[in-house]
């Protein structure tokens, strides 16, 4: 019973982690966030491993997802570093998020709630292509939304870590005492040979 509980806790929080990872790629596509699309893109695929090695019994796929959890935390500790400044970071000269190929920012900064977006006409300060914006009324800026929801991933990461190792060393010990490719010959079975009573005898004419 305990094992059923950590796999349906395992995958409960996979698909937990997947609903975030989804519906944080929407908006980063919004945004034009590139380098965090393609994160999200190689997260999904992960937690997708790590729900069909749940399901399939699968220990190496979950080690496999939990060495990815390690690194999405890192990922998502970076974020929050970026959007809060911490150390020589900067968002206003670090374009780190779309490969310095563009000024785009974070979708939430011009659609958080209650943000009001008035452009400004004829500014000599935007290059081609771009326009320059205030932004004023925010209940709560962009950049805190943006470390909320990389606080969300970390906490869903550390559990899902967890509960990953717990499963496959589940996993991993069930294999050590029953060969899932062998069947039976792990304990020693041997099928009954069959013997033939038939004796051949001399046909004398």
């Amino acid at each position: 019973m305990g094992k059923c509980n950590g796999r349906c806790t395992l995958v409960g929080f996979c698909c937990l982690q997947l609903i975030a990872a989804v519906e944080r790629q929407i908006f980063d596509f919004l945004g034009y966030q590139w380098v965090p699309i393609l994160a999200n893109f190689l997260h999904i695929m992960a937690v997708i491993l790590g729900i069909f090695g749940t399901i399939q019994y699968r220990s190496k796929y979950l080690i496999m997802y939990a060495v990815w959890l390690v690194l999405w935390v890192g990922w998502n500790a970076f974020i929050i570093c970026f959007y809060l400044e911490v150390g020589h970071l900067s968002q206003d000269r670090d374009f780190i998020m779309t490969f310095n190929t563009s000024l785009h920012r974070s979708w939430w900064m011009e659609n958080g709630p209650g943000c009001l977006v008035t452009p400004v006409m004829n500014s000599n300060l935007a290059p081609e292509d771009h326009h320059v914006i205030t932004v004023t009324g925010c209940l709560l800026d962009y950049q805190y939304i943006e470390v909320v929801s990389s606080a969300m991933q970390i906490f869903l990461a550390l559990f899902g870590f967890v509960y990953a190792c717990y499963v496959g060393k589940v996993f991993m010990e069930e294999e050590d005492s029953f060969d899932f490719i062998g069947g039976f010959d792990s304990y020693g079975y041997q099928a009954p040979q069959k013997t033939s009573h038939l004796q051949l005898q001399p046909l004398y004419t």
